[in-house]
């Protein structure tokens, strides 16, 4: 495949898993779903009397996301306990435009896959490994799935896993990957290294909470639901490296469910769940004229945004003071021009080999002609960075909270003077230099 600056562009949205909208969502039967705010003992019952189905019950009951009649907005906020109802959305993941590489564009026979891990480098893991591993951590891919049959990613606990899908039209695979996305975003965090790569975390258990049909987008309800459900199951992240498109405005329609979101993450933190998020691949300034991203731009999330092989900010990543709360390596540079070889160092690593290498569903078609991996940029890359690093902080020490582990994860980070730097939060991180002030020494 002939790599040039339009094919970047066009990738850029799709290899980040940029969603877009498809739609109020709907059942198969057209009733309609709602997400709804509520207070007080017995809405679910009084809901269920009124003839609504009650599909999942969040924050131990502050959050409802129901199916009913469509138009009835009106009619659930006048049921008593029901503070807010908001028409949920359907969003669909975009996928990449990409075909198989030419030969000149793959790699040779057999390569050694962890020296193209250019992002475990920057981020000092393997020196981190000789303090810890992430054993005895669990981290939940809220995703489209996870491959169960991939060979670095024998630490899937399966009979953990769940589905979270309205109108699944693939139950046969359950937990399964229904596209790719989960399988490269678990691999990143904590793939085992038995044939290829490695993750951040090796050691630590993922679990598959797949939100995604094949065919068709995910519901912010069911979305949701698979961050409280990571909560639930103990959790000790749940990476969430999805986002609505573009920058929102205050004025925008989606800002009616940020008070739902926030509640059900900040539950889930309260349970001891960190939650790390994408930043978005829009360029975008998230402070500006209050933008915001969803479910991203929330405190409850450590809002993750991308970065080069070079420490710089990757050029399609959003970026905002005060809303990034670090950056960790997602592939690409940070002009288009730099990405493809036209400017930048002797030094640079070429396109595409400067985007994170990471598992892939083995029975889809490598982009470099690696069965079972292949190389994919965006903040979804780079959020799973630091959902690793929450397994390692975990494994090392399983008794701090969740502000604790996000607060250490900051100190650790590099490449700033504070907690508020515009493209990188409190700075990159540093797997290293993180467990070091846990309190972890090298062996």
């Amino acid at each position: 495949m002939t790599y040039n600056r339009r094919t970047v562009l066009r990738g850029i949205g799709a290899a980040g898993a940029t969603l877009v909208f498809s739609g109020l969502a709907s059942a198969s039967d057209d009733r309609a779903q709602y997400v709804l705010q509520t207070s007080g003992n017995g809405v679910a019952d009084r809901l269920s009397d009124a003839g609504y189905e009650v599909r999942h019950e969040l924050a131990d009951g502050a959050v409802l996301v129901v199916v009913g009649p469509d138009a009835a907005d009106e009619d659930l906020e006048g049921i008593r306990g029901v503070t807010e109802a908001t028409r949920d959305v359907r969003l669909e993941l975009a996928l990449p435009d990409i075909e198989a590489a030419d030969a000149a564009d793959s790699l040779s026979e057999e390569p050694a896959l962890r020296d193209l891990q250019w992002d475990k480098d920057v981020t000092d893991v393997t020196p981190a490994h000789e303090i810890a591993t992430g054993e005895g951590a669990r981290i939940a891919i809220v995703d489209t799935g996870i491959d169960l049959e991939h060979p670095d990613l024998g630490n899937v606990n399966e009979d953990l896993g769940e589905v979270f899908v309205l109108d699944d039209d693939v139950p046969e695979i359950g937990p399964d990957d229904s596209g790719f996305h989960g399988t490269h975003v678990a691999g990143t965090a904590a793939a085992t290294g038995e044939q290829g790569v490695v993750g951040t975390a090796p050691d630590a258990e993922l679990i598959p909470v797949r939100v995604f049909p094949a065919d068709g987008g995910a519901t912010f309800g069911d979305i949701l639901a698979g961050i409280d459900y990571a909560a639930e199951i103990g959790a000790d992240v749940a990476n969430f490296s999805l986002g609505i498109p573009g920058v929102q405005e205050p004025e925008a329609a989606l800002n009616q469910l940020r008070a739902e979101v926030q509640t059900v993450f900040q539950r889930a933190r309260q349970r001891g769940t960190v939650i790390t998020g994408s930043a978005g691949n829009d360029s975008g300034n998230l402070q500006q004229g209050g933008g915001f991203t969803l479910p991203n731009s929330v405190p409850a999330v450590i809002t993750t945004s991308a970065t080069s092989p070079a420490d710089t900010l990757s050029f399609y990543s959003n970026f905002g003071t005060s809303d990034i709360d670090v950056g960790a390596p997602g592939g690409w540079y940070e002009t288009v021009e730099r990405t493809l070889g036209e400017e930048g160092e002797a030094d640079d690593i070429p396109f595409p080999f400067n985007g994170v290498l990471s598992t892939w569903p083995t029975d889809l078609e490598s982009s470099v002609d690696l069965p079972g991996y292949d190389f994919i940029s965006g903040t979804s890359m780079a959020a799973p960075q630091v959902a690793g690093l929450v397994g390692l902080v975990r494994g090392l020490d399983p008794d701090l909270n969740a502000a604790q582990v996000e607060s250490v994860i900051k100190q650790g980070a590099e490449g700033t003077n504070g907690n508020s730097d515009p493209e990188f939060g409190a700075g990159r991180i540093n797997a290293r230099a993180t467990l070091e002030l846990v309190g972890g020494n090298s062996v």
